[in-house]
């Protein structure tokens, strides 16, 4: 097969077009295949890391806080009311009308009258910080948690909420917050993706919660199973599909040597291709994934004691349990960031205390014990945990038993990463409708996970269509009140 130059036709039509010689093609002229990376990047030196791996680890902009993020995601909108931001007034004013004109809601028929909130708040750990019944263990956790009482969202609905919480807008594609991150600190583990999303949603923007967009394919997601899928059909042969027994080490080299002469002529014809780049990147990926990612996995060689934590031996918390497990072994593995998802479960229009009180139960004891576990390692200092849903809910009663979409003023935590612990930011008004005091917009929660990181939210930028973009757009302030 004729290399570069001679009578190569793709050599003959760089040569004719004066094309610029981008780094890819500077690798293809020195006769080195993708194959080949994937398998020399398991023995590069530090120089070829910082100068072929877009993966590389790199600085922070300042010293950080925390080095890698868990975020729990609770998708349909928990209940802040309900959770983890107690309403005297009500349970004074239970059965009135809302005392205040009603915004702009998802449900536009009448609201119904003030609903109290029908768990009971009880006081954890030494800080005193108030948890309901729906999340006895968690409460165990209290002097951990920095509640966020205070966020503000723009989207109404499901699919632009969750847009705006993972990319900071809820009106374009953009990069996600795992992506940027990846992109401003690299993945110090070469041999797992830097960012992986345990069985997300396919539901309300799918794969462009966890996407790159238009930073280059290496930082986006790679999803592990989805929402749809039973632990069982993930875990009883978790990584069987990441290993090819069929073939040794050199048989694969040669086929992606030969992949690689494919997509040379392929990118040659396309020019710049931001999708087959990504997906030659993910070849490289899976190729080195072989040596570690099948012990990740591998959660059954985890203690009894360890697996009972979790709840990983009850039906009920089995699967949010391995989620979680899961996250703690990527975490202790150096991936960057990991998303579990709770999907797609929490939007109660009604028949809030019966599906709110199986939720709370799936989840309860999985935060805890993941909480307990990173913290009796020594991870929680340096892991930033962030419980979040899309929204929160309406104060007043929906159908009678259920409560709205509540973007005006609803709760969120982190734990661990440098955030005080036992503490709550900010607040909403009197009955739980709108923030009210140190208010939290989702620009400003980027703003401080990036501060958490190293990053400076208004540093890290990419050009592109020739404009600098960043994930908190031209806003966001770094919550500095909330800082250990």
């Amino acid at each position: 097969m004729n290399g570069i130059g001679g009578n190569d036709p793709i050599a003959s039509m760089y040569k004719r077009e004066a094309m610029p010689v981008s780094r890819r093609a500077w690798l293809r002229a020195a006769g080195l295949g993708f194959g080949s990376l994937g398998l020399t990047t398991l023995l590069a030196t530090d120089f070829f890391s910082q100068t072929a791996n877009p993966l590389a680890p790199k600085s922070a902009h300042f010293a950080p806080r925390a080095k890698r993020v868990i975020f729990l995601f609770m998708h349909g909108g928990p209940s802040s009311i309900d959770t983890f931001d107690p309403k005297e007034r009500l349970d004074r004013d239970h059965g009135k009308p809302l005392p205040i004109k009603r915004p702009l809601a998802f449900d536009r028929s009448d609201p119904g009258p003030l609903m109290k909130s029908p768990w009971t708040f009880r006081r954890g750990g030494k800080s005193g910080l108030p948890v309901s019944d729906l999340f006895p263990n968690v409460r165990e956790c209290a002097d951990d948690l920095c509640v966020i009482r205070s966020m503000v969202g723009e989207g109404v609905d499901h699919g632009a909420a969750l847009l705006q919480t993972f990319t900071g807008t809820s009106t374009f594609i953009r990069p996600s917050l795992g992506s940027w991150t990846l992109y401003g600190l690299g993945t110090e583990n070469r041999n797992l993706p830097g960012f992986i999303a345990i069985k997300p949603s396919l539901a309300h923007g799918g794969a462009k919660n966890w996407s790159s967009a238009f930073l280059p394919g290496a930082y986006q997601g790679t999803a592990i199973g989805h929402a749809g899928m039973k632990v069982e059909d993930i875990s009883s042969e978790p990584i069987e599909y990441l290993v090819n027994k069929r073939l040794s080490g050199d048989e694969q080299r040669y086929e992606l040597e030969m992949l690689r002469n494919v997509n040379r002529r392929h990118e040659a014809l396309r020019g710049n291709d931001p999708q087959l780049e990504a997906r030659i990147q993910a070849f490289e990926l899976a190729f080195r994934m072989q040596t570690e990612a099948p012990e990740a996995f591998e959660i059954d060689k985890e203690s009894e004691a360890t697996k009972k934590l979790y709840g990983l031996d009850d039906p009920l918390t089995r699967d949010f349990a391995w989620q979680c497990l899961l996250a703690r072994r990527l975490a202790e593995r150096d991936v960057r960031f990991i998303q579990c998802t709770h999907s797609y479960k929490w939007d109660q229009h009604s028949e809030l205390y019966n599906l709110h009180t199986q939720n709370a139960r799936e989840v309860d004891k999985p935060i805890a014990g993941l909480l307990k576990d990173l913290k009796s390692r020594g991870l929680l200092q340096d892991t930033l945990v962030i419980w979040a849903g899309e929204f929160g809910r309406t104060p007043v009663s929906q159908g009678g038993d259920g409560r709205d979409h509540n973007p005006y003023g609803y709760t969120i935590w982190m734990a661990g990463g440098g955030v005080k612990g036992g503490f709550a930011y900010g607040a909403t008004d009197e009955i739980g409708y709108h923030a009210v005091e140190d208010r939290m917009h989702i620009h400003d929660f980027h703003a401080t996970a990036l501060h958490l990181l190293g990053l400076d939210h208004e540093r890290l930028t990419y050009n592109y269509n020739g404009r600098n973009f960043r994930l908190t757009d031209v806003a966001g302030v770094v919550a500095r009140k909330i800082l250990a």
